[in-house]
């Protein structure tokens, strides 16, 4: 059985669960036996920076990328590889826009309805429903062409939800959108999550994003390093961070390293240092070098990026290469 399989319960049986899934693109092997399952109204990120195999696990995940090895499950039941009764229980928001820009937002949702087989009157009245949900209702008979960035955005969610899917996909959700539309997606795919006890899973390389998320699936190369709450997450880094900028990290840091004793390490051009006494360490490191060498020192409370470094040792921001065969 499926419970039994995955050692759990059956009444608790995940929403989705990915067991052991590996994916080639070519000749590369892009997901190496990836693991993970999403509880019923859990919010689940896929964080890892661009080649980490996230796109690929999510092209898997609603059936545009087959996969050689592993299994998926939806609700107990095994999915195999671009099943079309799995997939019209998805709902897919894309990185790229995908909605009509000479449609008005109601006519997008309700056609995206009527694809679904919802019929004329109850796509409607779903349709208005949403608007007024996703704060759009005073725009609805606007042409999605004349819509911010953040409108759309919303509207893609309400779109992606009208058929009421069992999974909500988010590629990269907040792409290119400003503070306060960032802000405001959140707060409805979390009002979505609590009201309408929807599971989603999206993903990332952000880590204000991944913040928002109840688990985090941290990937590196295709293959899954970490599967924990973003709070656990930064427990794995001690103490708080050194944050040092000088002309040379790299010898600095291994001048720092020799010096105290400590394991620092280089991202995007700066020297961070872990340490439980980092604001101890602050004089110390100033009184060490030569001046003029250290251009600005400062501590800060750990973040996820500074976990994803430690995790992997590479930045969470670094394009790398997919797992190779």
């Amino acid at each position: 059985m499926f419970a039994d399989d995955l050692d759990v319960p059956a009444e608790v049986l995940p929403r989705l669960a990915v067991r052991d899934l590996k994916c080639k693109l070519g000749n590369r092997l892009v997901l190496d036996g990836v693991s993970f399952s999403i509880q019923p109204g859990e919010v689940v990120g896929l964080l890892g920076p661009n080649g980490s195999g996230k796109s690929t696990l999510v092209r898997c995940v609603i059936g545009l990328a087959k996969w050689k090895h592993g299994t998926l499950w939806l609700d107990g039941q095994v999915v195999e590889p671009n099943a079309k009764r799995f997939r019209a229980q998805l709902g897919v928001v894309f990185q790229e826009p995908s909605l009509d820009p000479h449609l008005t937002a109601r006519e997008n949702l309700t056609l995206g309805a009527r694809l679904f087989g919802i019929p004329a009157k109850e796509a409607r009245s779903r349709a208005d429903a949403l608007l007024t949900f996703m704060e759009l209702a005073d725009r609805a008979s606007d042409r999605v062409k004349t819509f911010s960035g953040g409108m759309k955005r919303r509207l893609e969610l309400a779109r992606a939800i009208i058929h009421s899917p069992s999974l909500l996909v988010l590629d990269e959700p907040t792409t290119g959108l400003d503070v306060h539309a960032f802000e405001r997606t959140w707060r409805l795919i979390g009002a979505l999550k609590r009201d309408q006890n929807l599971t989603v899973l999206a993903s990332t390389h952000g880590e204000s994003e991944a913040a928002k998320c109840d688990k985090l699936v941290v990937l590196d190369s295709g293959r899954v390093v970490a599967f924990d709450t973003p709070q656990a997450l930064l427990r794995r880094v001690s103490g708080d961070m050194l944050v040092i900028e000088t002309a040379s990290p790299e010898t600095f840091a291994a001048d720092l390293a020799e010096a105290f004793e400590v394991t620092p390490r280089v991202s995007g051009g700066k020297v961070l240092v872990e340490a439980a006494d980092a604001h101890i360490m602050v004089p110390r490191v100033v009184e060490l070098f030569p001046a003029g060498t250290v251009d600005s020192i400062q501590v800060r409370r750990p973040t996820l990026a500074d976990a994803f470094l430690k995790l992997t040792g590479r930045a969470l921001d670094s394009d790398v290469t997919e797992a190779s065969s």
